[in-house]
């Protein structure tokens, strides 16, 4: 498949042409590229991942025909964005629940990076066709791949990782996640300019909150890899990163990147999922590390993933306290009541093993050794 060929698939969907941005034709090509060249897919898993493709260029076609017709929206700020990040697997799902639970606080829902527009009305944020159609989704996948829900379940409303507010630019970890492609991996962490997905980042939580506002509160586990393009677009933004012991992020992200692959190929190397994440995760602790080094260690907020395992309301408590937010008697009975209707291991427990992808604990402390130090990170062993 070519760039023109997504194009032309796209504008076959929707009857529209117009995509916005030409910058992110860029990423595109080269995810094509290593698609035919690298990702060995399976014959399905190829249709999959370019009907994706063809799906994220039409999300974007409509969301750029909706702010050509509705141009006020882009008007409208997004003030003082709350953003949680951190390695994969260290708490964050957990922390932007709570946060969400929150009525005066607006996320970005899985239904909605799916089949965006038109933006809805507060009675459909959790309510009709579209998260009908989602919830059905959901459940397909949970009863035919519990495997990957027993790592990381979402339900149809639940609030969703940004970095689907990047996949319409093609500037987004999920493509790797689905493959092996070093050549989009290679351009994705050292050569990308993140710019033009966040501004696009940007026009999509303009488009949402049309009619159903609030204060937006985003996690992608991703974002030290670009926090300067996050707070040139968002400067206001405030910043929680959390952290677990990087062994036991290593052995959790491994299992899910591997069930993620195998739905897409047959041939998936455990032992290049190991070396990958550990350097992107280097990557990721050197820019975060960079970023403070320029805007102050206080810039970002840290949260301790054991803390969060003992008292997960007291620290979300702890993040409304740093930044000066009114921790209301509504939002702390949500917390509550989703505490009480998601306990640990609802969807199953989920195993893993370090060694599985060629790494040791011992191995994996030692290259983490001075993150560890730094921001005294807990670890076993």
């Amino acid at each position: 498949m070519t760039v023109d060929e997504v194009l032309e698939a796209a504008r076959a969907q929707t009857g529209l042409t117009d995509f916005g941005d030409p910058a992110i034709l860029e990423g595109l090509e080269i995810l094509l590229k290593s698609y035919s060249d690298e990702a060995r897919y399976t014959e399905r898993g190829s249709q999959m991942a370019h009907a994706d493709l063809v799906k994220w260029m039409a999300i974007r076609m409509k969301i750029e025909d909706w702010l050509a017709r509705h141009p006020d929206l882009l008007e409208q700020p997004i003030e003082k964005p709350m953003f949680v990040f951190g390695l994969p697997r260290t708490g964050t799902t957990l922390v932007i629940n709570l946060l969400a639970s929150d009525p005066a606080r607006r996320s970005f829902l899985r239904w909605e990076s799916h089949d965006p527009v038109p933006p809805p009305r507060p009675g459909e944020l959790h309510a009709g066709p579209r998260w009908e159609k989602m919830d059905q989704q959901t459940k397909v996948a949970l009863q035919y791949m519990p495997q990957i829900a027993a790592i990381h379940f979402e339900e149809a409303d639940s609030p969703t990782e940004c970095q689907f507010l990047m996949t319409p630019s093609f500037c987004s970890q999920v493509y790797e996640s689905q493959a092996d492609v070093p050549g989009y991996r290679e351009w994705f962490l050292h050569k990308a300019d993140y710019l033009p997905a966040f501004r696009f980042h940007k026009r999509y939580l303009q488009m949402l909150q049309a009619n159903a506002g609030g204060r937006w509160t985003l996690k992608n586990p991703w974002h030290p890899l670009y926090l300067p393009a996050l707070k040139e677009v968002y400067p206001d933004a405030q910043l929680v990163m959390t952290h677990r012991d990087p062994a036991d992020v290593l052995g959790s992200i491994g299992s899910l990147i591997e069930n993620v692959r195998k739905i897409y190929s047959d041939n998936v190397d455990l032992e290049t999922i190991g070396r990958q994440f550990v350097e992107t995760f280097q990557i990721m602790i050197e820019r975060q590390d960079a970023f403070r080094a320029q805007h102050g260690q206080d810039s970002i907020l840290d949260v301790q993933y054991a803390d969060v395992m003992k008292d997960p309301i007291g620290q979300v408590r702890g993040i409304y306290a740093h930044f000066g937010e009114a921790f209301t008697p509504e939002a702390e009975a949500a917390m509550n009541a989703y505490m009480d209707a998601n306990p640990k291991g609802k969807h199953g427990k989920h195993e893993y093993s370090l060694e599985r992808y060629g790494l040791s604990r011992e191995g994996v402390h030692k290259t983490f050794g001075d993150y560890i130090e730094r921001y005294r990170i807990p670890v076993k062993g």
